[in-house]
C-alpha cells in the first residue's frame, strides 16, 4: 500500500505542476492529494512538498485551516469557466455539456464556501 501511495503521490505532484501552466489541470486538488498520500506513506516527502518554496504555498494554508487566498479562487474559478465554456463549445453531446457545467456549479460552490484568506 506504501508504493501505491507513493505512486499516486508522485503522479499527483506531476499533474499539479503541469497544471500549473495548464489551466485545464487544477494544481491545488493535485497538490492536497499529493500531501494526503505522502502523509500516508512517507513523512520525508510529505515535508518536502509542504516546505518546498514554489509547491508549499499553493497547500500550506489550506492544510493549517487558514482558507483559500482570493487571488486563488479567482484564478481557479475563472480559469475553469472558461475551460468549461470552451469544451462546451467544442463537444456537441448535450449530456456531457450537462456533465461538465453541472461539475463546474459543484466545484465553484465548493470553492466559494472555502474560507477566504486575505493577505496583506
Amino acid at each position: 500500500m506504501r508504493y501505491l501511495l507513493l505512486a499516486i503521490g508522485w503522479l499527483s505532484v506531476a499533474l499539479g505542476v503541469i497544471g500549473i501552466f495548464l489551466p485545464v489541470l487544477p494544481t491545488t486538488p493535485f497538490l492536497l492529494l499529493a500531501a494526503a498520500c505522502f502523509a500516508r506513506s512517507s513523512p520525508r516527502f510529505h515535508d518536502w512538498l509542504i516546505n518546498h518554496p514554489q509547491l508549499g504555498p499553493w497547500i500550506r494554508d489550506y492544510l493549517n485551516g487558514e482558507g483559500i487566498p482570493l487571488k486563488g479562487k479567482v484564478y481557479a474559478i475563472g480559469l475553469m469557466w472558461t475551460s468549461i465554456s470552451l469544451s462546451c463549445y467544442l463537444v456537441p453531446l448535450p449530456w456531457a455539456r450537462g456533465f461538465m457545467l453541472a461539475s463546474a456549479v459543484l466545484v465553484s460552490v465548493y470553492i466559494l464556501r472555502q474560507k477566504t484568506l486575505y493577505k496583506h
